[in-house]
């Protein structure tokens, strides 16, 4: 980490120059971790999901721990009344927010109802649909009655808390609070140079105790490729990087590479909204068998990671029983036949006088996707579907065909499977409805029996593989590289969606000597 403090220093110093002077860094802050980050254009974990930044920013009611159980965050306890359905929470006394105001039981009962509020488009508003009522029974306990019960409501109340007295009356969209975020978590925002670096110097008033180091910084890095060179070169401490590119630092005692597990994984979803799969629907199967998925991990992943048939393989409710889809491209041709398709004479299949294929649309910079999307494109040429790859400026849900997408979580079975797959729910980004995997979704999450939540997911990956909304391609691992000054990080955590939680005990980071 020495040789880098320099570099360190002019990054900080670019990024404060437009800081107004406000006493925050009275003294210079003597230790700066640099991480190689996404772009943000808001933070704003009400409405949007996955990132990276809010954990540092922000606390639930509840967190996760190590092993992804739920622990206390803002509040320090709980309990549940069957009889009505109602979970009251207890909050700490002591937490503030990074302005000073307290923490009150009104911020939990504004933030909430302004996801589920349906004019703000919040892609979290199924986790807290069964929410009948929110009680504010004093300044320090807030109620919540459900009209049915849901198991995984402890876990959704990790949702960031946010300040009712800067956001009340302000669009919960749009609002400038999101370029300026005020919370209560571990570090606080102090600059924002756009598109370059976001600035977050430690909270030293936190009530689960001050962080360890100063400043972090999330520069950023938009490119796979340009994180690797910068670590390298010194600019960046941390990033998470494509499996080739972590595997040039394995060798190198100055850095600590972190292969780790996530529940994130890799497929291609169909856009049902698009004509084209409401009258080829029934092709999807043979782009299943089409992909060999053995070959993508090897090429791309280095052999990390596995192949994916559904959305549960890291959950207790995995379901191994169900199709496959293991690669057969004579299979996939035999889908394709019996469906009336012929071959032409440019070797690809024609249905009622049209080329059968689709084009793949994969969002810029994600390399491992890029290459995923671009191999499996090629795999199904070769069984005859002209499949082609783009990379658009900007994702058109709605009107795109097909999209190389990434879901996963390391949390309750309902997380990432009700939103994503329920018809009409937040997260549905292919249109995809199917009234039996809605019945089989409701009826796991309404239940705490673990043997009644074992048959309903069972039933939920059954019918999902009879009628695929995505072609399930692969697991990935989170291939961390850090400085090895870093100290603290938890190598065995299993990741979530695009790698996030490993700041999970970010607080308790060191940068030694």
């Amino acid at each position: 980490m020495k040789k880098r403090v320099r570099l360190a220093e002019l990054l900080l110093a670019c990024v404060l120059a437009a800081v107004p002077a406000s006493g925050v860094f009275a003294e210079e802050s003597s230790e700066t971790l640099i991480y190689g980050s996404g772009d943000y254009t808001r933070i704003n974990p009400a409405m949007d999901e996955h990132g990276e930044i809010n954990i540092l920013i922000f606390n639930g009611l509840t967190a996760h721990d190590g092993e992804n159980q739920v622990v206390p965050g803002l509040a320090e306890s709980w309990e549940f009344d069957e009889a009505t359905c109602t979970y009251t929470f207890h909050l700490v006394e002591d937490a503030k927010w990074h302005d000073g105001e307290p923490v009150t039981a009104d911020d939990v009962k504004f933030t909430i109802e302004a996801i589920m509020d349906p004019e703000n488009g919040s892609e979290n508003a199924p986790n807290y649909e069964d929410v009948e009522e929110i009680t504010v029974v004093d300044e320090h306990t807030v109620s919540f009655q459900l009209t049915a019960p849901n198991v995984a409501f402890l876990d959704y109340m990790t949702m960031a808390v946010l300040p009712k007295h800067l956001l009340e009356g302000e669009d919960m969209q749009t609002s400038d609070f999101f370029r300026n975020p005020v919370g209560t978590g571990p570090y606080k925002l102090v600059g924002w140079d756009e598109g370059q670096a976001i600035t977050l110097t430690k909270n030293e008033d936190y009530f689960q105790g001050e962080p360890n180091i100063d400043t972090i910084v999330f520069k950023i890095v938009p490119d796979d490729n340009a994180k690797a060179l910068q670590l390298r070169s010194g600019e960046l401490d941390l990033a998470l990087l494509t499996p080739k590119d972590a595997a040039t630092f394995t060798e190198d005692e100055s850095y600590t590479c972190y292969d780790m597990k996530t529940s994130d994984y890799r497929g291609i979803l169909f856009n049902f909204w698009n004509e084209y799969w409401q009258k080829n629907r029934d092709l999807i199967p043979a782009v299943c068998y089409g992909i060999d998925r053995e070959a993508i991990i090897n090429a791309v992943l280095l052999g990390q990671g596995m192949p994916a048939y559904g959305p549960l393989q890291r959950n207790i409710y995995n379901n191994e029983d169900v199709e496959h889809y293991d690669y057969d491209p004579e299979k996939a041709k035999a889908v394709l036949e019996e469906a009336g398709c012929e071959m032409g004479e440019d070797g690809f299949y024609y249905r009622d006088g049209e080329k059968v294929g689709f084009v793949i649309s994969v969002g810029a910079g994600d390399q491992v996707r890029i290459d995923i999307a671009q191999i499996a494109a090629q795999e199904l040429q070769e069984i005859g579907m002209d499949v082609t790859v783009e990379i658009p400026a900007q994702v058109d849900w709605g009107g795109q065909m097909a999209y190389l997408i990434g879901w996963g979580s390391p949390f309750d079975a309902d997380d990432h499977t009700y939103k994503v797959f329920g018809t009409d729910k937040g997260a549905n980004y292919s249109g995809y409805s199917n009234e039996l995997v809605d019945q089989y979704l409701t009826e796991a999450r309404e239940s705490d029996d673990p043997e009644v939540r074992a048959e309903a997911y069972d039933n939920f990956q059954v019918e999902l593989a009879k009628d695929p909304a995505y072609a399930f391609i692969c697991y990935i691992d989170a291939n961390y590289v850090a400085d090895a000054a870093i100290q603290g990080i938890a190598p065995d955590t299993v990741m979530g969606h695009h790698g996030v939680g490993i700041f999970w005990n970010v607080a308790e980071w060191t940068i030694a000597g």
